[in-house]
């Protein structure tokens, strides 16, 4: 533990030097009782007119305009400082999501004007990407939709007809990428504390929901510790972000091998290796890269502390 807390004054004093403003301020937030504002209001600076965001908000494309996924990026951002119905920058979130949805109550996963600017090769946009991301990252969003709206209001119905796509499309679902995953069980988070509109909008049980969710994320888990370290890969906090998840049963003492997994892989600035490259956009990729580093470092030391590790 003493060499974790080390490593983590060192991810603090590298977090301060050579991170995006942005992270510096939610590691404040997180770890100094740092303004919830000044989070929300430099991550303003990354919200188009439309409400929408871009900018390189999400770090493997650089699109300025606004686009869903680097929403996406944004919402988590807001829930993760608890940034309520009534924050501007919420709002006017809410209002571009809701002009955004596609009649068959999606939002594009990636943008033809991404090829423009610098870009991972996942985000190059294709014919039928759609059916690639598949519901990753609308879920999400239209579970944000219903958090952030009034019962009843027009925001609510569209993320609900979108969630009760979701919905069906995950039961009937034997295998699924660790991304959509994801999105599913923060629907899954969103709707706790609304089981029984969840069950009347969708006719599913949220119960049903969360075992399918833990039954594909097990088996987007590969237990054997030793392959953790090879390449870019799911592992159980990538899905579990503290002890009250309701994954973590389903994953055992796979979580805390986790735990032990990154206190041992932390470097000497207590930071972890970026495991993935664009191959395109060599000097893009590497300011990327450095952005990603402090994400990371962020997410990892908050699971955990979550944990009580830190």
């Amino acid at each position: 533990m003493q060499e974790l807390a080390q490593s983590f004054q060192s991810a603090e004093r590298w977090i301060k030097r050579c991170a995006r403003p942005l992270e510096a301020a939610r590691w404040e937030y997180a770890f100094r009782e740092g303004p919830a504002d000044r989070v929300v209001d430099i991550l303003t600076a990354y919200q188009n007119s439309d409400g929408g965001f871009g900018h390189g908000l999400e770090p493997d494309f650089w699109l300025p305009d606004s686009s869903p996924m680097a929403s996406w990026a944004a919402s988590r951002i807001l829930r993760e400082v608890e940034a309520g119905p009534a924050v501007p920058t919420v709002q006017s979130l809410v209002e571009y999501l809701c002009q955004t949805q596609g009649e068959d109550g999606l939002w594009p996963a990636v943008m033809p004007a991404t090829r423009e600017y610098p870009h991972a090769p996942w985000h190059e946009w294709t014919e039928g990407a759609k059916e690639q991301w598949m519901f990753n990252p609308s879920a999400e969003l239209a579970a944000c939709l219903v958090h952030w709206s009034q019962p009843g209001s027009r925001a609510a119905a569209q993320g609900w007809q979108t969630i009760q796509l979701a919905a069906t499309r995950l039961v009937g679902c034997d295998v699924m990428d660790m991304h959509e995953i994801s999105n599913y069980i923060a629907v899954a988070e969103l709707m706790a504390g609304r089981e029984a509109e969840f069950r009347q909008q969708t006719g599913y049980g949220l119960a049903e929901i969360q075992q399918k969710l833990a039954d594909l994320a097990v088996a987007a888990v590969d237990p054997d510790v030793s392959k953790w370290a090879q390449g870019y890969r799911a592992l159980p906090l990538t899905f579990v972000q503290g002890p009250d998840s309701f994954l973590c049963a389903a994953f055992g003492d796979l979580v805390q091998e986790n735990l032990a997994f990154y206190a041992e892989q932390a470097d000497e600035n207590g930071l972890w290796p970026v495991t993935w490259e664009w191959a395109a956009y060599p000097n893009e990729f590497a300011a990327a890269k450095r952005w990603w580093q402090g994400i990371i470092a962020l997410e990892r030391y908050q699971a955990l502390r979550a944990f009580g590790w830190l």
